[in-house]
């Protein structure tokens, strides 16, 4: 009897943990559509990622886009996905230590492209697309990342075009699901070792799913090269849709698209 009692409890607050919010009104707009990671972009071809020839390329071909934003020193959002300029502009400064004046005389990747503003590739984008947008995350900063959220959510608003936001950090869902409930918010998650460096109990909560009670997400983004937790596929169950992120196999792509997730796919034209 008290084993049964525990199993009870042990399920119970596994649900509470891990529960999501229906995905609801608006999830068609993402279910069974392919976004391309960081833009449509190819570096052979002098199209660097995150760059306003990425998104434009990905409006002419019809796709949606998962790109990212974060903020300067100065509090300019930007479109960036590393904490740190060394991969894309070979400057070993963190972004977030650099003003938006410092930025424009910065180049990703030897091209003359720069790292636009939030503000232009919505201008680039234009409403044609759907874009998945992923705010980083700037812990232990909590200051910061509640800026961040404001700041997008202050461009969004202004904004007529369809999109959804995810974060690595339930937190910032979180804040989303207290201040702006209409948007379709996702919790962004990858297996355990994904992590890195973080504590292994933090790293198994979030890969889990089990910090879902923070932001309570529309959708579940989980990495593909993981096995999917059992929290994954309850969520979905329970009306969370899936995006996976990210494939790079041509040959996979359609089988997740059948299956009605949000492909985020690079180096391949679907």
């Amino acid at each position: 009897m008290i084993l049964i009692v525990l199993i009870i409890i042990f399920a119970a607050g596994f649900l509470y943990l891990s529960f999501p919010a229906k995905a609801g009104k608006g999830r068609e707009i993402f279910t069974g559509h392919p976004f391309a990671h960081r833009g449509l972009y190819d570096n052979d071809a002098g199209i660097p990622e995150n760059s306003l020839p990425a998104f434009r390329r990905a409006v002419e071909h019809g796709f949606g886009c998962e790109l990212d934003v974060q903020l300067t020193k100065d509090e300019k959002l930007v479109v960036f996905h590393d904490d740190n300029l060394k991969r894309m502009c070979g400057d070993s400064r963190l972004l977030r230590d650099v003003t938006f004046e410092e930025l424009e005389t910065m180049r990703l990747i030897g091209t003359d492209e720069r790292i636009p503003t939030f503000d232009e590739v919505l201008s680039v984008v234009g409403g044609k697309i759907p874009l998945i947008v992923e705010l980083k995350s700037e812990r232990p900063n909590l200051e910061l990342n509640i800026r961040n959220c404001e700041i997008t959510y202050e461009t969004l608003s202004g904004y007529e075009g369809e999109y959804c936001i995810e974060s690595f950090d339930p937190s910032i869902v979180q804040w989303f699901r207290l201040h702006a409930p209409g948007i379709i918010r996702g919790q962004l998650a990858t297996g355990t070792a994904g992590y890195g460096k973080m504590k292994k109990g933090q790293a198994f909560a979030l890969s889990h799913l089990l910090m879902n009670f923070y932001g309570r997400p529309n959708f579940i983004a989980y990495d593909i090269d993981f096995p999917q937790p059992l929290s994954l596929k309850m969520c979905l169950l329970l009306g969370a849709f899936r995006a996976s992120w990210t494939c790079r196999k041509k040959e996979e792509h359609g089988q997740r698209i059948k299956a009605g997730e949000a492909v985020i796919f690079e180096h391949y034209i679907p």
